[in-house]
């Protein structure tokens, strides 16, 4: 299956021309007409956009890849695979765990809530702005996690998703679910001592090696209907090492 690429760049609703410029020549950019003020209608457009885009490459028979600059846009691409029929299973990698509600964030930050979001958690503007209904709590697995909130922790163990904070033990017999499934990779989730281009670094995590191989491994099950890929902040990276290794681990999980 060819892969198509998608890229939203924007970080939450702000465009960013340096995200921009990572575009390759036979790249999907999502650039929708935005209303002016709100915050939120703008990412529902954005994300709608977005959602559209997977949709035309299911359609097409391509897996499609979405790049972003923040986790909010899985809520496009979920959205774009129930309108396809498509429910995989979703495998999360990232430093935080995404799942505040407006009541447990200390920082209302909401990059810090789309996962929660996408199972029906908290405020849903977003994810019907988005056309999406509630993703199923069990056919979620979020993966490392090792920086969360107190508030956000409980959420996470009250929850029927499961929690797996070893990025290695994805790749135990029978860690995975049968059937078809949605990687997103947040870059953050790989040690920032190697990666350190990270708005939001969070100390600690594997190490780049080991994200590559398990990513590379999730390829290898020649089940990954969708990906999505959550950058490094190009602005930080003066000198490019965060790119290089983020690069790197996407192209292991795109089987390259």
């Amino acid at each position: 299956m060819n892969d198509r690429m998608i890229l939203t760049p924007y970080f939450l609703d702000e465009y960013d021309p340096i995200i921009a410029a990572l575009a390759g020549d036979d790249w999907r950019v999502v650039t929708p007409d935005l209303p002016n003020g709100d915050q939120l209608a703008r990412l529902s457009a954005i994300h709608r956009a977005l959602a559209a885009e997977v949709r035309a490459a299911l359609a097409a028979g391509e897996r499609p890849v979405s790049i972003a600059g923040d986790c909010c846009a899985t809520l496009g691409v979920l959205a774009g695979l129930q309108g396809a029929g498509q429910e995989p299973a979703l495998v999360w990698l990232d430093a935080h765990g995404d799942f505040n509600t407006a009541d447990t964030t200390p920082s209302g930050f909401l990059g810090g809530m789309p996962l929660a979001m996408a199972v029906g958690l908290g405020d849903q503007t977003l994810v019907e702005g988005a056309g999406l209904r509630p993703w199923p709590e069990p056919k979620v697995i979020l993966s490392d996690a090792r920086d969360l909130d107190p508030g956000e922790r409980d959420n996470v163990a009250r929850a029927a998703i499961r929690h797996v904070p070893d990025v290695e033990s994805l790749l135990q017999p029978g860690a995975l679910p049968d059937g078809p499934l949605y990687v997103h990779f947040d870059a953050d989730v790989i040690d920032p001592s190697e990666a350190p281009a990270m708005t939001y670094a969070a100390p600690g995590g594997p190490a780049s090696e080991t994200v590559r191989d398990v990513l590379r491994s999730l390829n290898a099950t020649n089940r990954l209907a969708a990906i999505s890929v959550t950058l490094w902040t190009p602005a930080l990276d003066h000198d490019g090492e965060t790119r290089a290794v983020v690069q790197g681990a996407i192209n292991a999980l795109l089987g390259r």
